[in-house]
């Protein structure tokens, strides 16, 4: 992911710095921590991300 990536968290982290932040352009989506911004993040392809979203709306 590129540093001019729009990271985004949960509405519902409020000020808490305990979750990950989600990047999402047309190329891939990024997760990363948000306590360890510059310690990477994991990528995946837009497609994989939306079936993995979707797995986790049926358990």
């Amino acid at each position: 992911m590129r540093e001019q990536d729009v990271w985004s968290k949960s509405s519902y982290s409020a000020t808490s710095n305990a979750c990950v932040e989600v990047a999402v352009t047309s190329q891939s989506v990024g997760v990363r921590d948000t306590k360890d911004r510059e310690g990477g993040a994991l990528t995946f392809d837009p497609r994989r991300w939306s079936d993995f979203l979707g797995m986790l709306g049926r358990s």
